[in-house]
């Protein structure tokens, strides 16, 4: 073990994962915020039951929650990327879209499947809220602006944020698929150095340590928001 930790310092891969962590982060981040956006959305549709969008959202829900994740990023990339090439190519870009489809592709795909789970979990959120609170408001004569953002929305916000903590958990670790891409993430750089050095137990020992140390970030900031939004809601 000692002589693979020297190997891996020595052979400058030590920048190598840094670097993929932060693409791996960096397509976690936007790919919950993405995620967050969606469900925000499509969470309002299905729980205010708009027809026919209601309809359309359900469709998508399903579909993304019932096909395995690793084959949606298949499907977005390999039915898109011939195409885009060809384009960026003839517009001179052959290189940009070289470097950059890849992240593109991960955040479209990853921030799809995080909507798709997000938007339930906000569903139930705003499902969650008793319709007694939102009546006497109407009964008060506020807007619905108003109403949303005084009673729906922190409301909201307290019940939906455990869910949204399992979701971020299950996008950090989404992105071990994009390495499928191309794309040098945490999960690709390691696996290339496994390939390079023959010593694929240290880099994927290193690697899931990786993981744990943003899992158990990310929970404690969660626990924090948490705290911070109960004690906003008793005040």
């Amino acid at each position: 073990m000692e002589n693979s930790l020297i190997l891996v310092w020595e052979g400058g891969w030590i920048g190598a994962i840094l670097r993929g962590t932060a693409i791996t982060i960096a397509v976690g981040l936007t790919s919950i915020v993405l995620g967050a956006i969606i469900g925000m959305l499509f969470g309002l549709v299905k729980w205010a039951r708009i027809f026919p969008l209601t309809i359309a959202v359900t469709a998508y829900t399903s579909l993304i929650r019932g096909v395995p994740e690793l084959l949606i990023i298949y499907l977005l990339f390999f039915s898109s990327v011939e195409f885009v090439t060809k384009v960026a190519t003839a517009f001179g870009y052959a290189a940009l879209a070289d470097n950059g489809y890849a992240f593109i592709i991960a955040v479209i795909a990853v921030g799809a499947i995080s909507g798709a789970y997000s938007t339930e979990v906000i569903r139930g959120a705003l499902a969650s809220i008793p319709t007694g609170h939102i009546e006497a408001a109407r009964a008060l004569g506020l807007s619905r602006y108003r109403i949303f953002r005084r009673i729906i929305f922190p409301q909201m916000l307290r019940i939906a944020l455990p869910g949204m903590n399992n979701v971020w958990q299950a996008t950090i670790k989404d992105t071990a698929l994009v390495s499928v891409v191309g794309l040098q993430e945490l999960m690709r750089t390691a696996s290339v150095g496994a390939g390079s050095t023959r010593n694929p137990l240290i880099f994927f020992l290193i690697a899931a340590i990786v993981y744990f140390i943003i899992t158990i970030i990310s929970q404690a900031g969660f626990d924090r928001v948490e705290r911070l939004v109960r004690l906003r809601s008793r005040s």
